[in-house]
């Protein structure tokens, strides 16, 4: 089985940073493609930035040139460093990886638990 396991939420200032990560554990071949999502209260779920295997990324417009994922494939994690944080930027943010179980295998999607970002004076 496989699980992710999401860290670095919190309470912060506008203007302040946070950089969360989340890590996966289990048995698995590999990981493909990784990325960090958030939902807000009466909003749909939205893709905030992602980023593949060989480290090409994709952010939502909103967060482009504050926000910055990266991974470290040697510690199965990805990493979603939040700068200049706004209010809008509220939510619970969920990483997401598609996950590979042996060679050859399609992958398949795995969440984490969610956690709280809050940017709040």
């Amino acid at each position: 089985q496989v699980q992710l396991v999401e860290s670095g939420g919190g309470l912060v200032q506008p203007g302040g940073s946070l950089r969360l990560s989340c890590a996966a554990s289990g048995r698995f071949f590999s990981i493909n493609a990784m990325g960090w999502y958030r939902q807000a209260p009466g909003k749909e779920r939205e893709l905030v930035a992602a980023i593949t295997s060989g480290g090409n990324t994709n952010y939502v417009d909103s967060v482009k040139g504050r926000f910055t994922i990266s991974r470290d494939n040697a510690k199965n994690t990805v990493y979603l460093q939040m700068n200049s944080l706004k209010p809008e930027d509220t939510a619970v943010y969920y990483c997401n990886a598609d996950i590979r179980s042996r060679m050859f295998s399609s992958g398949y999607d795995y969440w984490g638990q969610g956690t709280q970002v809050t940017v709040s004076s």
